[in-house]
């Protein structure tokens, strides 16, 4: 368990922060930038949650509890000192994601067209949530072009994606809800 006594140290100052195995970075390198992504879609998540009860509320709940893994994942290198016994994404949070998005999806109308994010708040706050997922995931795969990252990590925010889509849908009455894009309507 974490424990926070302080929570200004002055270490950032100069413009570095530390990862998970001490090293300094700054706070522009790619790892930072797609560990902090993910903290931003955590916190837009919790906008979510204002808004959500009952079981997406509980899914939403894991999830946040998930992207705090995958920030600490992300912020300790799998190359360095401490990857030993760090705290990694695994295979079965990727399925748990899949489990959810088949059992919402059984109940959803199949789409004639792409979503405009909206419908109900929930909705559109998901929508958020799940194009700041897909920059995260642009991060992460480009810091996996040049530093190993743990494949887990991707395959879970591609699936995060898809299960905030789901659930956007969900959340808009299955689907009835759903704003659809008209092709050239204000034409």
């Amino acid at each position: 368990m974490v424990k926070l006594t302080k929570i200004y140290t002055r270490g950032g100052d100069a413009g570095e922060t530390s990862l998970g195995d001490g090293r300094r970075v700054p706070k522009h390198d790619p790892r930072v930038a797609a560990y902090g992504t993910v903290d931003e879609a955590n916190a837009v998540v919790g906008l979510v949650r204002l808004h959500t009860t009952g079981a997406a509320d509980a899914m939403l709940a894991r999830i946040q509890n998930d992207l705090f893994d995958l920030g600490a994942d992300l912020c300790t290198p799998a190359d360095g000192r401490k990857d030993q016994g760090a705290l990694r994404i695994v295979a079965a949070q990727v399925a748990r994601l899949e489990t959810e998005i088949d059992a919402m999806n059984e109940r959803l109308a199949p789409l004639n067209s792409f979503i405009l994010p909206g419908g109900t708040a929930a909705a559109a706050y998901l929508h958020l949530a799940r194009t700041v997922v897909r920059r995260a995931e642009r991060h992460m795969t480009e810091l996996a072009g040049t530093e190993p990252v743990n494949p887990e990590v991707i395959k879970y925010v591609n699936r995060l994606s898809d299960h905030l889509f789901v659930l956007a849908r969900h959340v808009n009455d299955d689907g009835a809800k759903d704003v659809l894009w008209v092709p050239g309507k204000n034409r």
